[in-house]
């Protein structure tokens, strides 16, 4: 019996330590993209920062070009595009020449921005970006599905707007709207009939809004004439496995209380545990991130999906807190082992060996009195001279086993 599978993939922010070669770090990205390739990941989704030193993606357009040359399957995703930075018809002209750069595997999420520098940069005040988010959907989804849009507001305009291509696909392309714990992103899924991807999904108020949030979409895609579809839910938490809890906890020691320096001082989101608190500790006893073994990950899944009520795909925030080899190797390790537990790939292998291992002494024997018939054929027929007296001595039993 098949059962609902879910999808895997890895969120790159990306988060790379400014005392790193930034080239090397950007080449890492993309490495690490073909390595879920080959492990059979889902997706990986790339995102769009402009300030702090550590998330060095400004465009995860041009990082999805590169990866489009690179891969042959995996999706690929804007993990976001911060809309209230840009001008719609070049976000949708952007998103529509993606869409046939990577041959119809680019999903585009959308988001307000999450760094408030980025905004003051840019002149747009934090209080507004979440609705200059909202009006940027509204012209969006229309655009990329083929409508021409006249339009206007306080910060752009659209004039008998539209795109040159189809879209790739026949269906279109699959839009995407990032939810954390205030209703906005649940509540945009819900309107414009949006998958939802729900960022830091395992900090305290995202975990805790995760079933409220999952029920203002639904209502609001009802009031709407859209139906939210959970395969299309997908749920962000930063991750890391090894062969042994001590060796994981090991391995994120080596950028990790850079990382929550990071976060708290600079990003200013506030993850950093009290004083005297080991930060592993705090990491795993309040369930913000794995760091363990396999086990420990297919637990975390279990955990999310009764929180949840079903989501379609877990992505992993990809933090570099382990070095890049036992990085790589962490993948590595959930795509052979939890992965196909949680999705119950090796079920049938399984109950193929136990009935196997039931049956074992009856076929063993059936084998063995075919082949003893045989030989005793050959005797009956040419004597037996020219078999060794070890074959014969070797069947005296097969009777018995039978």
């Amino acid at each position: 019996m098949a059962h609902p599978r879910i999808r895997f993939g890895a969120f790159i922010a990306p988060h790379a330590a400014p005392d790193e070669h930034p080239s090397l770090s950007l080449q890492h990205d993309l490495e690490l993209v073909e390595h879920l390739e080959n492990l059979e990941f889902d997706e990986a989704w790339l995102g769009e920062h402009h300030s702090g030193g550590w998330e060095i993606s400004a465009s995860p357009e041009l990082t999805i070009a590169a990866l489009s040359e690179r891969t042959s399957r995996i999706k690929l995703g804007t993990g976001v595009v911060s809309l209230a930075y840009h001008h719609p018809l070049h976000v949708a002209d952007r998103i529509r020449q993606l869409d046939y750069l990577t041959r119809g595997r680019l999903i585009f999420g959308m988001g307000p921005g999450a760094l408030p520098s980025d905004a003051y940069m840019m002149g747009v005040p934090t209080a507004k970006v979440r609705d200059r988010m909202e009006e940027g959907i509204e012209v969006l989804v229309p655009l990329l599905n083929g409508e021409t849009v006249t339009a206007k507001t306080d910060w752009f305009e659209l004039q008998e707007a539209r795109l040159q291509l189809e879209p790739y696909n026949e269906g279109g392309i699959e839009m995407a709207v990032a939810s954390q714990v205030s209703p906005t992103g649940a509540r945009a899924a819900g309107k414009f009939g949006l998958s939802m991807l729900s960022i830091g999904a395992t900090s305290k108020g995202a975990f805790n809004a995760l079933a409220s949030n999952w029920a203002i979409a639904e209502e609001t895609a009802a009031q709407h004439g859209n139906t939210m579809d959970r395969a299309n839910w997908r749920l962000v938490a930063p991750v890391h496995v090894a062969e042994t809890r001590e060796k994981a906890r090991e391995n994120v020691m080596w950028r990790l209380p850079q990382w929550i320096d990071y976060m708290a001082e600079v990003a200013a989101i506030p993850l950093a545990p009290p004083p005297g608190v080991d930060p592993v500790d705090y990491m795993i006893d309040t369930g913000f991130a794995v760091i363990g073994t396999p086990d420990d990950y297919v637990a975390q899944v279990a955990r999310l999906t009764e929180q949840s009520g079903g989501f379609g795909c877990y992505l992993h925030l990809e933090t570099r807190w382990a070095d890049w080899a036992e990085t790589r190797r962490s993948y590595e390790l959930i795509a052979r082992y939890a992965i196909p537990k949680i999705n119950r790939l090796n079920e049938q292998r399984m109950a193929s060996e136990t009935w196997l291992r039931d049956n074992n002494k009856l076929f063993r024997g059936e084998l063995e009195a075919a082949v003893k018939a045989k030989v005793d054929q050959h005797a009956a027929e040419k004597g037996d001279k020219n078999i060794s007296p070890d074959v014969m001595q070797a069947f005296e039993h097969v009777q018995e086993v039978k």
